[in-house]
């Protein structure tokens, strides 16, 4: 099947790669002339595991192309799929410029050329509900027959930056908003593939689509809100936040997921997502009071980290060297928007501290914000090179079992303040840190120099 994605951005870029994967003519659009040269050269503008090998192969295999011209890339095309930003306006509303803007431009040139080939548009970015609606109007104004020539589809994604890849490839559900059975029909044979182990592909109404997506994520960044406010109060009651998600995890109407505390959630759609819900919510006369508390824990959670070591220096940050590790806002991404590091570090900035990050793979993405206003390490070790405190901000899989003692042997002051919980407090105490996490209990460290060097010999990795 001829497949047009209009938008290299993560989606459209994970989606094309995807669908070309399986075997569909892929060609993706972009505006950005540098960024489809770019990717027409081979080189992918993200860091995101797995993707390169299946790029590689849908280019080698010229079932992957990219352009510029819109006209090129309809052309022939039987599914049109919208993968477009709608970042936040300054009301919190998505900004839908760039969706409606595309259904305009297609639109055109679906009149221009007066094919009467049936082509099913597919809204794949996150919209709120109700955007269906106006992407059929843009057709139905310039004359388009919906239903004969055009049918306009909500199609959601649910990828996980960090395991995008996997999660389009094997996902546990697809959901196809739309009230046409010819476009349900021809969307199922698409996904058929991809749900061979028997998970469900639902087709619902559009709006009810729509809704799904918002939906889902303001309820997973409501999980862990509510974790992080549990594990506050935890550290004011003597309770471990860990024992405590262990405990209501095992409740099967509860589950596991998403239920560890931490410095706040970040990405591209989080927060973008559930402001959005709420502020659709305040348009239609209902004020959404759990989205907005949502909001204001995780921007309270996110200056934890900054405020502790503030607290611990009696409030002089000036001149004193700090080191971050984890710069994106997950593992397994280049992504760094809305990091809690970038809250963290705009904070330390702000009160005169010296900052030195590190990170696998955001160092990049992260000099696109603040420049030579921080040093970048090349290595984790080389960030906590004469720091007087070290922040965790990103559970990279090497910084859960790291040197402990070159760490503590390269620290100025053995000052730790994990925000994503990667050790045990009682070991860090052993080994001569002062350990906080989030909502565990600290332990006082050991001063005894002998039975620091055992425990590092011990337990050099926690």
């Amino acid at each position: 099947m001829d497949i047009t994605v209009i938008g290299t951005g993560y989606v459209g870029l994970v989606s094309g790669t995807c669908f070309a994967e399986m075997g569909h003519d892929v060609t993706c659009v972009d505006v950005d002339e540098e960024k489809v040269a770019q990717l027409s050269d081979g080189e992918i503008p993200i860091y995101e595991p797995d993707l390169d090998r299946y790029f590689e192969r849908a280019r080698a295999e010229d079932r992957l192309r990219f352009t510029t011209d819109l006209a090129e890339g309809i052309a022939g095309s039987k599914i049109v799929f919208f993968a477009l930003p709608t970042p936040p306006g300054e009301d919190g509303s998505a900004d839908l410029s760039y969706v409606l803007d595309a259904a305009g431009d297609v639109a055109d040139l679906l009149v221009e050329a007066d094919d009467p080939e049936h082509r099913i548009v597919v809204n794949k970015s996150t919209v709120p509900v109700g955007t269906g609606d106006r992407v059929e109007e843009a057709f139905a104004d310039r004359g388009l027959d919906i239903g004969g020539e055009v049918d306009v589809v909500s199609n959601p994604e649910f990828l996980r930056e960090g395991s995008a890849v996997d999660d389009f490839l094997k996902p546990d559900r697809v959901v196809i908003g739309t009230e046409s059975d010819r476009a349900a029909e021809t969307m199922k044979r698409l996904y058929e593939p991809f749900v061979r182990q028997g998970n469900p592909v639902l087709v619902v109404d559009r709006r009810s689509a729509e809704m799904i997506k918002y939906a889902a994520n303001s309820l997973l960044a409501t999980r862990i809100s509510f974790m992080n406010e549990i594990a506050n109060v935890c550290e004011r009651v003597g309770a471990n936040v860990d024992k405590v998600r262990l405990g209501i995890s095992k409740d099967h109407r509860i589950g596991p997921h998403f239920l560890y505390a931490g410095i706040g959630f970040g990405g591209s759609c989080f927060p973008k997502d559930v402001q959005a819900l709420a502020r659709k919510g305040r348009e239609k006369g209902y004020d959404f009071q759990i989205l907005d508390a949502v909001l204001d824990v995780n921007d309270q959670q996110r200056r934890r980290l900054a405020e502790q070591v503030e607290d611990y220096f009696d409030g002089d940050l000036d001149g004193r060297r700090i080191a971050v590790w984890g710069l994106s806002f997950k593992p397994g991404t280049d992504d760094t928007r809305e990091a809690p590091s970038h809250v963290i570090i705009d904070y330390l900035l702000e009160r005169g501290a010296d900052v030195v990050g590190y990170d696998p793979e955001a160092i990049e993405t992260t000099k696109e914000t603040f420049g030579d206003q921080i040093a970048y390490a090349d290595g984790m070790y080389e960030a906590v090179e004469g720091a007087e405190s070290l922040l965790i901000c990103t559970e990279w899989h090497e910084f859960r079992r790291p040197d402990l003692g070159a760490v503590r042997e390269h620290l100025e002051n053995p000052l730790v303040l994990d925000g994503r919980n990667l050790y045990d407090p009682a070991r860090m105490a052993e080994m001569g840190f002062e350990y906080h996490s989030i909502g565990r209990p600290s332990y006082a460290p050991e001063t005894n120099q002998e039975a620091i060097e055992a425990a590092i010999v011990e337990n050099g990795q926690p």
